[in-house]
């Protein structure tokens, strides 16, 4: 006899495997086990914290909430977006208090970027729990290393608990930044996609001296269980929450650098203002069409391309008709991210020889070469739009990097 599923069973099945998603979780992040371990670490010290929304335990408590029940927190920092998340991209964040705990919040994305020594006069521990999706002009990544740089230097200790990489732990494209073009979107010297943890990249910091002045900080990662290298975030078990408005889910991280860098120049562009953030490839007047075949043409690895036309909702070119492709990551642990958006600037240019979406944004070129590391590729661009040309400067540090960083690996 046939069985059906009625609405009511569906919607029970629909939240016992919520549930059981939310609650048996393959890995256990760095807040959790440290917690099984009874926060041995920071018993009977002064804690401050280094968090936003995405530091959350596998039932997403707040780990602000998890530390201020159980260790003595006393300062929280908050990165771009606040504590609490209640700040949009690139807003100046203020020094405030928490609401929901009475614990002063001093911002590290406000008039400074680094915790000053009057933020440090009640820690003895800094903790540091953000969720990062492997990318180099991500800014998390940034205030972690001044965090540890500040450490260092008034004698703190830090406590890093880590967090999957939604790239995995194999990924490296991109070139080291280049003398000249250091800033808050290229502090370090790591491609652009780095293949490692935070808490990985925080060992590496500190034991390649790659932070201001050669400082080395009093470090202790806190690693994941069942993490490996090559796992995507939806094989974790983990919920994801949004590390930022334009990232509302873990898929969207594979699209921030397969597009974000030349969304510096235009985002709508990329899907900013439309329900596609990153995911698209749009222009006013190439057709459609022709470009997703020319797209589909170079045969890019765990790549497709379809048409697609939109009127963005907000920014500069909101309710103008755009089309374009919209990516498709048929394998996106296989798929090179960061080039695709540079083949589609060739490819965009040869369809139609006025394609530039370099003009008239000069006042661009500073945050686009910065997001490179360095000018060559921009440069380069605008005499020919050839990227074929330059496909050999972009993957020329990857793989050294690669086997360099392999000795601060914590998982397999």
């Amino acid at each position: 006899m046939k069985r059906y599923l009625t609405h009511r069973n569906l919607a029970c099945f629909s939240l016992l495997f919520f549930l059981f998603q939310v609650t048996h979780s393959q890995v256990k992040t760095g807040i959790e086990v440290i917690a099984e371990r009874e926060f041995d670490l920071l018993q009977g010290k002064r804690v401050g914290l280094v968090t936003n929304p995405t530091g959350v335990d596998g039932s997403l408590r707040s780990t602000i909430d998890i530390l201020h029940a159980h260790v003595n927190l006393t300062v929280l920092f908050g990165p771009e977006h606040g504590v609490r998340g209640n700040f949009s991209a690139g807003d100046h964040v203020g020094d405030q208090v928490d609401a929901q705990t009475g614990i002063p919040v001093y911002s590290l994305y406000g008039k400074s970027r680094k915790p000053s020594r009057e933020a440090f006069e009640n820690v003895d521990v800094i903790v540091y729990d953000i969720q990062d999706i492997g990318v180099r002009s991500y800014t998390y990544i940034s205030t972690m290393g001044l965090v540890m740089e500040a450490a260092a230097e008034m004698d703190k200790e830090v406590v890093i608990l880590d967090r999957p990489n939604p790239l995995g732990g194999v990924r490296v494209e991109g070139p080291l930044v280049e003398d000249g073009f250091y800033s808050f979107v290229s502090q370090y010297s790591i491609p652009y996609v780095y293949g490692l943890t935070c808490g990985e990249l925080a060992l590496m910091l500190n034991g390649e001296a790659m932070l201001e002045g050669g400082k080395q900080c009093n470090l202790q990662v806190v690693p994941m269980e069942g993490w490996h290298r090559e796992m995507a975030f939806g094989a974790t078990g983990l919920p994801w929450v949004p590390t930022s408005p334009h990232i509302p889910d873990y898929h969207t991280a594979y699209f921030y650098p397969a597009t974000g860098i030349i969304g510096e120049l235009d985002p709508n562009m990329i899907g900013i203002g439309y329900t596609l953030p990153f995911q698209v490839l749009v222009t006013e007047n190439i057709d459609a069409a022709q470009l997703a075949s020319a797209m589909n043409a170079l045969q890019i690895d765990g790549v497709q391309f379809r048409p697609i036309w939109f009127k963005p909702y907000y920014m500069a070119k909101k309710g103008t008709p755009l089309q374009g492709v919209q990516i498709h990551l048929t394998d996106p642990l296989r798929a090179p991210l960061t080039t695709i958006q540079f083949w589609f600037l060739q490819e965009a240019r040869r369809l139609d020889p006025t394609f530039d979406p370099f003009k008239g944004k000069e006042d661009r070129y500073r945050m686009f070469d910065m997001v490179c590391g360095s000018d060559h590729l921009r440069t380069s661009m605008m005499t020919n739009f050839d990227f074929s040309e330059l496909l050999e400067f972009w993957n020329r540090d990857a793989d050294r990097f690669r086997e360099h960083s392999v000795k601060y690996y914590l998982y397999k």
